[in-house]
């Protein structure tokens, strides 16, 4: 898997549907290939992130939880 991480958004401690509105903008900001690292702490994250990358077709490399918190790690598709 590719480590490189390109940004961050932390969106702990938000609720829905704050943490996709977030991601959509900071995507609108990021180059396609580029990869962000979501750090959340809503539990819908965890329906809300996997859709938004399929719906957008974005690549969703990881998806993990730790004490609360959960980690998406997100490929940009390539863009027009």
């Amino acid at each position: 898997m590719n480590k490189r991480i390109d940004n961050v958004l932390d969106v702990k401690g938000l609720l829905c549907p704050e943490p996709v509105m977030m991601l959509h903008q900071m995507v609108k900001k990021m180059a396609a290939g580029d990869v962000v690292e979501v750090q959340a702490t809503d539990p819908s994250t965890s329906r809300d992130i996997p859709k938004f990358c399929l719906f957008l077709g974005h690549e969703l490399l990881s998806h993990t939880e730790t004490d609360g918190v959960f980690y998406y790690t997100i490929r940009l598709l390539e863009r027009e």
